[in-house]
């Protein structure tokens, strides 16, 4: 991991403004596209089967999120997976609730079959759920892992998806299946607003749209949450709540720079 080149895909996202193609759910879909334009790339939404193939052409980054998966968003996200393979795109795919039910269980493992993902971003009892563990957990909340750590299950689950695995946590851990990269950054507001690990998917897609070096683009990404988690809240008034911790947290997006990162991240 080289702390440099990665401070320096901040200006790259600035100056290059990667086209990230989400198909994501309505809950937090306005939140991904404005996260999106804060960190400096541009968002489109597009979801119809008539279209995805052509929009995910045009783009430097498909960012795949479970969230809401219904029949008809399942097939799009088939359909422009299998088209960002073709064109050379990274996929990142979020596997929101994935353990939860065994349809949800059931579609991430066909999309695996029929889409070679680059970055899988999800809480711990997501991502060992998707390589086929078994965990109690309420819906798309992270439950408890009491036979493996978060660690091990990086380098588990890079290994056998051949993919960059970023699992978000008070820590949040980032592994190619080789090399393993902590982030000591974060603050427990960020898991009282709808959306921040959603909206992580769309930063990592913004950075993964403008290197070929995926474990850079996936650590940019998660730690570019955590610190801002962080920034945000050093900027409260004692009187402030959530709502302004989150109006704050994209204000800090928007001015975060290789700079601003580079002087606050903690990475082991």
């Amino acid at each position: 991991m080289n702390k440099k080149e990665i401070q320096v895909l901040f200006e790259k996202v600035r100056k290059e403004e990667p086209l990230v193609h989400h198909i994501t759910n309505p809950v937090t879909i306005n939140d991904c596209a404005n996260a999106t334009l804060a960190i400096g790339g541009s968002p489109v939404m597009a979801t119809s089967v008539e279209e995805v193939a052509d929009m995910v052409s045009l783009a430097n980054a498909l960012v795949i999120n479970f969230g809401t998966i219904d029949a008809l968003t399942f097939e799009a996200m088939v359909i422009a997976g299998r088209a960002a393979n073709e064109k050379g795109v990274p996929v990142i795919l979020d596997p929101v609730g994935v353990g939860a039910t065994a349809f949800r269980n059931e579609r991430v493992a066909e999309f695996l079959k029929q889409v070679k993902v680059s970055i899988v971003r999800g809480n711990a009892t997501e991502v060992y759920a998707l390589i086929g563990g078994k965990s109690e957990t309420r819906g798309v909340d992270a439950g408890e892992l009491t036979d493996i750590t978060t660690s091990e299950l990086a380098f588990k689950a890079a290994q056998k998806l051949k993919a960059v695995v970023v699992i978000s946590g008070a820590q949040d851990v980032i592994c190619d299946g080789k090399e393993q990269v902590i982030v000591e950054n974060g603050d427990i507001w960020l898991t009282r607003i709808t959306g921040t690990g959603c909206m992580t998917a769309s930063l990592i897609g913004c950075f993964s749209g403008v290197t070929k070096n995926y474990f850079h683009a996936a650590i940019a990404g998660i730690s570019t949450m955590s610190l801002a988690g962080e920034y945000a809240k050093e900027l409260l008034d004692e009187a402030d709540g959530i709502g302004t911790y989150r109006v704050q947290l994209f204000d800090t997006f928007f001015k975060m720079d290789g700079q601003l990162w580079e002087k606050g991240v903690r990475l082991l």
